[in-house]
């Protein structure tokens, strides 16, 4: 029986696409090198912020210097863009409505610098009590490493094969079986329905209330 739901944040329960692109465009377009289409951008996000910008940097220009330069500049320019565009996907709010009636324990665990994850939550979902939010502040517990998720099940305290992992990428798979979780993948975000089951999905979303249907 499930008890509590873990969410990614990016793709899974907000777009901040958009948010992310601008920024990180505006980085890029400081230092005169290309910048990227929106759609570029599904593929450059999903493992935090610091490889967002080693992968958003043309070939060639990747020492770890300029890296660490464009990574300092995107995170000043970001921490004032992060909620400007940035909204729930359709069907969200409806799902919280609906898991909070069943008595769900709700959190959130993003590879997205934890200051950011933080602000985003409380931004746009400060109606729905969500136990534990927790984004990235160490390299060493970047997603798929379960750590993170099993210390929000301890806090929880419901036991991991009671949980649901909802994310939309296989990274987010990966840390759902890593972590002993049911793992749910969804295809409002930034994926495909082929790289999250190859990761592990044991099941996929059209959309979010189809979650309910599990339950």
């Amino acid at each position: 029986m499930f008890k509590a739901v873990i969410f990614d944040l990016d793709g899974t329960l907000v777009n901040s696409l958009e948010d992310l692109a601008d920024s990180m465009n505006i980085v890029l377009g400081n230092y005169h090198f290309p910048t990227h289409e929106l759609q570029d951008y599904k593929h450059l996000t999903g493992k935090g912020i610091r490889n967002l910008v080693r992968d958003a940097l043309p070939q060639g220009n990747n020492d770890e210097e300029l890296i660490n330069k464009c990574f300092d500049s995107m995170i000043d320019v970001y921490s004032n863009n992060c909620v400007n565009k940035t909204k729930p996907y359709d069907g969200i709010t409806e799902l919280l409505d609906e898991l909070v009636l069943r008595k769900m324990k709700l959190a959130v665990f993003s590879n997205k610098a934890d200051e950011f994850t933080k602000k985003i939550v409380l931004n746009i979902f400060s109606k729905w009590n969500f136990k534990e939010v927790i984004g990235l502040t160490d390299e060493t517990y970047r997603k798929p490493n379960p750590q993170t998720a099993l210390l929000i099940s301890e806090n929880l305290d419901v036991n991991p094969e009671n949980m649901i992992y909802l994310g939309d990428t296989g990274i987010d798979m990966q840390t759902a079986n890593n972590a002993g979780m049911y793992a749910v993948g969804v295809l409002w975000g930034f994926r495909t329905k082929e790289e999250l089951i190859s990761n592990g999905a044991k099941c996929v979303l059209n959309k979010p209330l189809d979650l309910i249907e599990i339950l």
